[in-house]
């Protein structure tokens, strides 16, 4: 992502915030067979969700309006925030403190990131896409999705082409790497 509102080391320092966060939780997780399991189903949930989204975006260059995009103007945030969920619910750690984490990470996720994300990207697309955009957002719910798919959707494929440009592959990587150290540490 470029463009007004952006600021790059900021960018960068977020990710690596959030994967340090990830490399403490699985170091100190005390995980259980039932944990992973139960944690493994909202990672693949968020992740399936962020896979089929992949594969329509084509960022900066469209307004798409397809695929998972057509009931959520933010799917991989969606994946993302489940992917966060399933890795706080299999890193058990002592006292419960995964517990904390996972709250502290939603206020700080619908507190702070989306919220940002929403005064930033929207402009964006706006002054991209103009009117198209306009309509697409007032009828689109930000995170969470609605049942009725956006009526003027795109009919964009979903495209290996575009998943693979979007580097998803990496994210199913890491989610089958933690899942199976984590099961691999609950026995």
């Amino acid at each position: 992502m470029s463009g007004p509102g952006y600021n790059r080391a900021l960018g960068v320092l977020r990710l690596v915030a959030v994967f340090a966060l990830v490399a403490v939780l699985v170091y100190f997780a005390e995980p259980t067979p039932l944990g992973v399991t139960v944690g493994f189903l909202f990672a693949a949930a968020g992740e399936a969700v962020r896979f089929w989204a992949a594969g329509h975006l084509l960022k900066t260059k469209e307004l798409i309006t397809s695929g998972p995009y057509r009931f959520t103007r933010n799917p991989l945030y969606l994946g993302r925030l489940l992917i966060f969920t399933g890795v706080g619910i299999m890193t058990t750690l002592p006292y419960r403190a995964n517990w904390i984490v996972l709250v502290v990470g939603y206020v700080v996720f619908l507190g702070y990131y989306m919220p940002r994300k929403e005064r930033v990207e929207p402009a964006r697309l706006r002054e991209a896409h103009g009117e198209a955009y306009d309509r697409y957002f007032k009828a689109v719910p930000a995170l969470f999705p609605t049942l009725r798919p956006y009526a003027g959707a795109a009919g964009v494929a979903w495209s290996s082409d575009r998943m693979l440009r979007n580097r998803e592959q990496w994210w199913i990587v890491a989610i089958l790497a933690i899942t199976l150290y984590l099961l691999w540490k609950s026995y």
